[in-house]
């Protein structure tokens, strides 16, 4: 036989099948197969069918398109339309954008901290800092993932969507400033979880372009793949007849022009409805559909399909305090990119250049519409608080100076301990449930706060942050200047300018990284499928009892590729199954 020639031969039939492959995949905007709502039929079938295109449910998709149909419905856009979202320097204006069709809808918790929720294609990628981190390996033990599918998953985001970021001259000095600060050991760059002080990846390429969760979509294959942009559903349909209990088989959703579409599961035990539509939409969505807390669904009129009490519940956010610090030399445009590890619980990060502004700027014209518009409760008793962000906003006009060079420090704790709740405020699918999540409550992550917090004023004393501070600004007065910043509804305390557990209170804000609502072995089972019915799973944020990691953007997006894989191997296993009898 000659070798060499059926190598070669061989080696052709490898390239010819590759380029198959390939032709089998469509670089973003998918024009062939993502399409607004309004081109819906009436009436569609599927074999699965995925509520909510963000970082799991893209993922999720294109994994699930590899061995059956799949529809997809995002209740937002495109996000490579917009420049906002795919420049880094358009982080903050995204953020601070309150129109009723914004990527980022903007809702406040009970306890006037100011939020946002994607509506996006691609999610919370679409919106957020852009650090990627994996969890820790304790982390997946824990939660009871095979770790090297794991492994497999997290590599196959990360070849996607993933890049080394350029570090400049103001993330150096923090990164220095952290060893200075004791945040021992340096570990270089690197996605893995590891106490000390890293170089993390980031979903903005060199010029500063953003890669979002929407870009894994790539990986799907078109003929067995479609997307719905702007779809709102309604409601999950379950069938109940002659059945032990119920099964869902389809989705009501709506277009932007009100019309009604029907989606329901082609014939098959293994054809499924998921939702992943995020830590507010997938419990709220489950309330809208019949199951959730009995007493709550009938105040709003819904028929109850199954009393669940526990849909809903576990709402937690791991609660952001920080310092800006200006400078007096100019700064890089940065966002995360360093990130401090600590052994107590705290992570502390940071970004530079004009986003450091945007960010609280952003926040400061949230404010401005948020507390003309809403009602909230305070977390603070009112005979505790003797002035407010109201009452200091005229303070910080001129130090408000997008032009003004300065950092931001950050810390955010792990965890967190403290939880809270959500709820429906009304039966339209559209609107923001109401959302209490507790921060401080427990007293173990306030202490966390004002560790992560000690740790920042080291970091911004240190030697290394030395050659961009103004020398005659101590900490003391930066403290000062962030109870004068509206980052939230929060009442402020005098008493917050000397305790730093009631600055850590009043100045409380989010990282978007809130979670739960729908957790694993309360609302969910191991495998992800909702307790008491059938063909109905939640993969997504929701599902989490505490925050994967420092940022848990990479373990959504790995879970959404993990748990599409373990789907399919199923299905497999069940066509297998079905052969043999």
């Amino acid at each position: 036989m000659n070798t060499g020639k059926w190598s070669s031969i061989l080696a052709t039939l490898v390239g010819i099948l590759c380029l198959i492959c390939s032709s089998f995949s469509e670089p973003a905007p998918y024009h062939t197969f993502a399409k607004d709502a309004t081109a819906a039929p009436p009436l569609v079938f599927y074999d699965y069918i995925i509520v909510g295109g963000g970082t799991s449910g893209c993922a999720l998709a294109a994994t699930l398109s590899q061995g059956g149909r799949v529809l997809l419905l995002e209740r937002g856009g495109l996000p490579y339309d917009d420049p906002n979202i795919m420049d880094i320097k358009g982080f903050g204006a995204t953020l601070a954008n309150t129109s009723p069709s914004s990527p980022s809808q903007l809702f406040i918790s009970t306890d006037g901290v100011i939020n946002h929720r994607a509506r996006v294609l691609g999610g919370g990628t679409a919106l957020n800092a852009g650090f990627y981190s994996r969890a820790s390996t304790d982390y997946v033990s824990r939660v009871g993932w095979d770790q090297r599918a794991v492994n497999e998953s997290y590599e196959w985001v990360e070849n996607k969507v993933v890049f080394e970021p350029e570090v400049g001259a103001w993330q150096s000095a923090v990164r220095s400033g952290l060893l200075e600060a004791g945040q021992f050991p340096y570990n270089g760059f690197t996605y893995d979880h590891v106490k000390g002080t890293k170089v993390g990846g980031t979903i903005f390429d060199g010029s500063g372009y953003r890669h979002t969760a929407a870009d894994l979509l790539e990986y799907a294959h078109p003929p067995n793949i479609t997307i719905y942009l702007h779809a709102i559903v309604e409601q999950i349909l379950f069938k109940t007849e002659k059945l032990p209990r119920p099964r869902a088989h389809g989705v009501l959703f709506l277009d932007p022009r009100g019309n009604r579409h029907l989606a329901f599961l082609n014939r098959g035990s293994a054809n499924e409805i998921i939702l992943s539509a995020g830590a507010l939409g997938s419990p709220q969505l489950l309330m809208l559909s019949g199951i959730g807390p009995t007493g709550h669904l009938r105040t709003h009129g819904i028929k109850v399909l199954l009393d669940q009490p526990m849909v809903g519940q576990g709402m937690a956010d791991n609660p952001m305090n920080a310092i800006v610090v200006p400078s007096r030399r100019p700064v890089e445009t940065s966002l995360i990119q360093i990130v401090g590890i600590t052994q107590f619980g705290s992570y502390v990060e940071s970004a530079s250049g004009p986003v450091a502004f945007n960010w609280v700027n952003g926040l400061n014209q949230q404010y401005h519409k948020l507390s003309n518009e809403t009602s909230w409760p305070s977390s603070v008793p009112a005979n505790q608080s003797t002035s407010s962000s109201r009452a200091n906003e005229a303070h910080i006009d001129d130090f408000m100076d997008a032009s003004q060079p300065a950092g931001i420090i950050l810390e955010k704790i792990s965890g967190p301990y403290s939880s809270g709740h959500l709820e429906l405020q009304n039966r339209d699918p559209n609107d923001n449930p109401r959302v209490t999540f507790n921060y401080f409550h427990d007293r173990r992550d306030l202490q966390r706060c004002v560790q992560g917090m000690e740790l920042i004023r080291r970091v911004i004393d240190s030697r290394s942050l030395s050659r961009f501070r103004y020398p005659l600004t101590p900490v003391q007065t930066l403290i000062n200047w962030m109870l004068t910043f509206p980052v939230n509804l929060r009442p402020r305390r005098v008493s917050a300018a000397f305790s730093m557990e009631h600055f850590c209170e009043d100045t409380v804000m989010t990282i978007w990284h809130y979670h739960g609502g729908c957790q694993v072995g309360k609302v969910v089972d191991r495998n992800y499928r909702v307790v008491g019915v059938d063909a109905l799973r939640v993969i997504d944020g929701s599902t989490f009892s505490e925050s994967p990691g420092t940022n848990p953007q990479a373990t959504v997006m790995m879970l959404g590729r993990y748990m599409g894989q373990r789907i399919l191997n199923e299905r497999d296993s069940q066509c297998n199954e079905a052969v043999e009898d």
